[in-house]
């Protein structure tokens, strides 16, 4: 068998057998790519490069008003402030704010993901998969097992007792069950789901062995609270939601709707 037989032979087995890589390695391939130097750093997800805004794709960063801000834009600062950088973009060019949408690259490393992996920023993919959403979240888990910053285990005794009960994309709702046998104040705690949107928790105590939903903007009976949004807060392409303490430690997370 010649070479490009043997060739075409192998093509073939990867196209029946891994269509998912021979997909991820054409999109890798096909990714336009640029440089420039990066002037300032605004927060933990937005640069200025060759006068040009530019949003980090893949992730969220804290905004100047929650914790971590500092941290987050500090660390993003001593990575690339000054300095050339590669850029890498994906499905979109721009967002709504006609900011650049990159993956910023220094030496071979992904700022964006090492963003993520000292929990600096959550994954953040609000266009659905992307060819580096698999590696985004094995840093989050990476972060979770070094318990720093964003991914910090929260300590309050209640922690331990609320779990999620549901996560209905096409209801807009989230349930929280109370599994233990005491009361547990969740005054001040925060949904959040993966982008800016939030709910703070009014002053409400759990009882034991009972639930309470969060729907957005629909009907509530008893033990339910209204979240007020224009538009849908949960995406149906994929989307994580963190509970967090009123210390805003993370309680519980849960990666739902992406396709793998």
């Amino acid at each position: 068998m010649n070479k490009k037989l043997l060739l075409s032979f192998f093509l073939l087995i990867l196209f029946i057998f891994d269509y998912s890589f021979l997909d991820n390695l054409l999109e890798t391939y096909f990714l336009y790519q640029d440089s420039c130097f990066v002037e300032k750093v605004i927060d933990g997800d937005t640069i200025i490069c060759n006068n040009q805004t530019i949003r980090l794709l893949g992730i969220n960063a804290p905004e100047k008003n929650e914790g971590y801000f500092f941290e987050a834009k500090n660390f993003l600062s001593s990575r690339i402030k000054n300095k050339k950088v590669y850029l890498k973009f994906s499905k979109q060019y721009y967002d709504k704010y006609h900011r650049i949408l990159a993956y910023i690259f220094l030496n071979n490393t992904n700022i964006n993901r090492e963003i993520v992996k000292h929990g600096l920023a959550n994954p953040y993919f609000p266009q659905g998969n992307d060819f580096f959403t698999e590696s985004f979240f094995n840093a989050w888990v990476e972060c979770i097992d070094e318990n720093v910053n964003l991914c910090k285990e929260s300590k309050d005794r209640c922690s331990e007792c609320i779990i999620l009960k549901e996560f209905s994309f096409s209801q807009q709702k989230v349930t929280l069950f109370n599994k233990c046998n005491f009361s547990c104040d969740l005054t001040g705690w925060i949904l959040k789901e993966e982008g800016r949107k939030k709910f703070v928790f009014p002053n409400f105590t759990l009882k034991p062995f009972e639930d309470v939903s969060i729907v957005v903007s629909g009907n509530c009976a008893q033990n339910c609270f209204i979240w007020n949004s224009k538009a849908p807060v949960w995406t149906e392409t994929g989307d994580t939601l963190f509970l967090r303490d009123r210390f805003n430690d993370l309680v519980l997370w849960k990666r739902v709707g992406y396709n793998s």
